[in-house]
């Protein structure tokens, strides 16, 4: 009877392993969630928690984003295929949170994308940061959403690169 039950017990071991070895890796929440292809943002103005572009209130409030893949990935973009304003990046799947939802057309390995505080202003209902004199908007700081792309290459792969914060200048 102490046969059976070492067989059994072996039997189950055996089992246990394989199942612990075989299984597929989830994407855990604590990865870096790199694309195949990486994304890089051209006119970074520098990175800070993400690729960070700046715009500033003296300049109108000009929002110009240039991704680029590389020219060695043998990919070209053909479109970004969707756009969100948010903080986490469910705001892609979230229709509350897309921005823009029209195709923006690849030129390359290059896209660009082009917006205004007013418009992040008009659609997040957010208001840029203000002085405490005369309630005039002079202070330097992030906007408090970050874009979301997703990116669409000629071959219909679809990349979600890392999102990108915006700095407003005085």
């Amino acid at each position: 009877m102490k046969k059976l039950n070492l067989k059994v017990y072996v039997f189950l071991v055996v089992l246990l392993f394989i199942s612990m070895t075989s299984c597929k890796k989830d994407n855990i929440s604590l990865e870096n969630n790199l694309p195949e292809i990486p994304v890089t943002v051209s006119n970074q103005f520098g990175l800070f928690t993400a690729p960070t572009v700046s715009t500033s209130l003296s300049g109108g409030g000009k929002i110009i984003i240039e991704l680029e893949i590389p020219a060695s990935s043998g990919r070209t973009i053909k479109e970004i295929s969707k756009v969100a304003i948010g903080t986490a990046y469910g705001a892609l799947t979230t229709p509350a949170n897309v921005f823009v939802s029209t195709p923006i057309a690849g030129n390359g390995t290059k896209v660009v994308f082009n917006s205004t505080l007013a418009e992040y202003t008009a659609f997040t209902k957010l208001t840029l940061p203000t002085s405490s004199q005369a309630g005039t908007t002079s202070a330097a700081a992030m906007l408090g959403r970050n874009y979301y792309f997703s990116i669409t290459l000629d071959n219909g792969q679809i990349i979600v690169p890392q999102y990108v914060r915006v700095y407003v200048d005085k």
